[in-house]
């Protein structure tokens, strides 16, 4: 990744080089307008904070009588909820024609606008896997007292369309950063607070909606892999930029505040990337390369005729020349086969069978590995 923050306002014809000039760099200009610059199908991985229409009306007071600072720049307004609406309908079909086959894309809100974002993003064919609560540990109170405190944002996160495979989702990852358990679609952080919050030369927030790193980090790191492409088309304070510059991850922000742009440039230059070791991604067998039983036979690894047993040698199985076993009268796939001999509905049969090995029984799942490294040496 380049450690150089480009800021471009006009062409973005890739540059003789091996990596584009839209490439780790924030582009200056509307997002609907610049995306559709941007070649097709180029990004693996969309984070979308776009504005969340809050309809305020009228000024915010604390019990004390001071001025909340809440949400009252010009782009958060919107005349009509129509309006919203076609603006949110331009800028996801944008993000689309952008998006990777397999990538995915991110769209964060409050109650105000993620439903109606839902629906458009359902209507253009985006394929909804997962809505996202951050729970913040330290929400703002509602000061007047009509309403439960407003302590959460949503995300969705959706694939291109319901059709789309091989999407990254680090699943194997997330369990183990969660103690071995599956990690929940409820997500605790806190607000953007302290040293992390970017400041003006007044001393007042850069940016009203920054969002947290940890958020970041979470997103980027259970649905993208190192060098892995991020656009973010409302790029703001360059959270998004900072994250995947650390984390070893390729941005592309959109941003047409000058004050925002030149803040965020000076963020992500500052940050140092983690070295390569620190950021593998451990992963389970379902994100490795399939192996047919069959395909060890044909590699030799397991010869026609060959006896295989479970482990307590219960049940003996031939191997046939077309990958299947057969155990009396009993034929079929080495799965199949297994749960037929026990009475079962369903067996592994990678972990099921063995064969004979220097005097003892081996898993014939230890061939599959085999086989595997050599599928991995082969493609490297």
């Amino acid at each position: 990744m380049s450690a150089a923050i480009a800021l471009l306002d006009e062409s973005l014809a890739p540059a003789p080089s091996a990596e584009p000039e839209w490439l780790n760099a924030i582009l200056k200009g509307d997002c609907v307008a610049t995306l559709d610059r941007l070649p097709e199908k180029s990004v693996d991985v969309i984070f979308a904070d776009p504005p969340y229409n809050l309809q305020l009306d009228g000024d915010l007071h604390r019990p004390d009588q001071s001025k909340v600072d809440a949400v009252d720049d010009h782009w958060d307004q919107f005349e009509s909820f129509a309006a919203y609406d076609a603006f949110t309908r331009a800028w996801l079909l944008a993000a689309r024609r952008v998006l990777k086959p397999n990538g995915t894309i991110w769209v964060i809100g409050s109650y105000h606008n993620i439903f109606r974002v839902g629906a458009i993003m359902q209507d253009l064919g985006f394929w909804i896997l997962n809505d996202v609560v951050w729970r913040k540990t330290n929400p703002m109170p509602n000061f007047r007292g009509r309403r439960f405190q407003n302590a959460h944002e949503t995300m969705i996160w959706a694939s291109r369309d319901q059709k789309a495979k091989g999407y990254t989702f680090n699943y194997e990852a997330m369990k183990a950063a969660n103690d071995d358990v599956q990690m929940r679609s409820d997500w605790l952080f806190p607000i953007c607070t302290g040293a992390e919050r970017l400041k003006d030369d007044n001393g007042e927030k850069l940016h009203p909606t920054q969002k947290p790193e940890a958020l970041l980090a979470r997103i980027m790191l259970s649905s993208t892999r190192p060098g892995d492409i991020v656009l973010d088309p409302f790029f703001g304070s360059g959270t998004t930029g900072a994250v995947a510059r650390r984390l070893g991850r390729n941005f592309v922000g959109i941003e047409r505040e000058q004050a925002y742009i030149d803040a965020a440039s000076e963020r992500i230059a500052s940050v140092k990337p983690m070295a390569d070791e620190d950021l593998a991604t451990i992963s389970g067998k379902r994100a490795e390369p399939r192996v047919a039983f069959v395909s060890l036979i044909d590699s030799g690894a397991i010869k026609p005729g060959a006896t295989l047993y479970d482990a307590r040698r219960r049940f003996a199985a031939k191997v046939r020349a077309d990958g299947t076993l057969a155990v009396g009268e009993v034929a079929g796939s080495i799965h199949r086969v297994g749960a037929q001999v026990q009475g079962l509905d369903a067996c592994n049969g990678w972990t099921f069978w063995h064969y004979e090995r220097n005097g003892g029984l081996t898993q014939i799942d230890e061939l599959r590995r085999i086989a595997r490294l050599g599928m991995e040496r082969a493609g490297a």
